[in-house]
């Protein structure tokens, strides 16, 4: 299979397993691998709340997740309370808090975001102990390693990767550009 076929098939939405927002039948689909407790990340996170509002129904929107365990040491075990929170149905309250929170992710941290989404907290707790979900958490990370991604965020638009490391704007323009080129 060549590197195309193999980055188009690691890029497309699994509903089964990834957290998306808006419609499948949107024209234009990002896909960001993020971490917790990247700063760049918080700034694309508030940017991407921004494009989500303004262009609805148009865009769809998936997160994953590609802890830099090296510099971001608490960014795993956020992943994994995220993926424990979607379980539950409130992925993405959770993964807002964790963005607005990031510099406080440590585990006291991720309990007290649990309660606050009003998950059940013995299930919270079981799954966080036993690291149910640090499978899920590796296997996005395998998939972001196979698509060559170095750094977070690392935003992809209908495949096509979204350089932002000079600013957000590219990523609306190539939002704009495939809205605008699918007419």
């Amino acid at each position: 299979m060549d590197s195309n076929k193999k980055h188009a098939l690691l890029l497309k939405p699994d509903d089964a397993t990834d957290h998306t927002l808006g419609p499948v039948s949107a024209r234009a689909v990002i896909v960001e691998y993020g971490d917790f407790e990247c700063p760049s990340c918080a700034q694309a996170h508030g940017a991407i709340k921004i494009m989500l509002k303004d262009f609805g129904d148009k865009v769809r929107f998936v997160f994953r997740h590609y802890p830099q365990v090296a510099a971001h040491p608490h960014a795993e075990l956020a992943a994994e309370a995220a993926e424990a929170a979607g379980a539950q149905g409130h992925f993405w309250p959770y993964h807002d808090i964790l963005f607005t929170h990031q510099d406080h992710l440590k585990e006291k941290d991720l309990k007290g975001y649990a309660e606050e989404v009003g998950l059940d907290m013995p299930r919270y707790l079981n799954e966080m102990s036993d690291h149910v979900y640090l499978q899920r958490v590796k296997e996005h990370l395998t998939g972001g390693r196979l698509l060559g991604i170095r750094a977070t965020p690392a935003l992809f638009v209908n495949g096509a990767s979204t350089d932002v490391s000079f600013g957000l704007q590219h990523l609306h323009e190539a939002v704009e550009k495939r809205l605008h080129g699918a007419r």
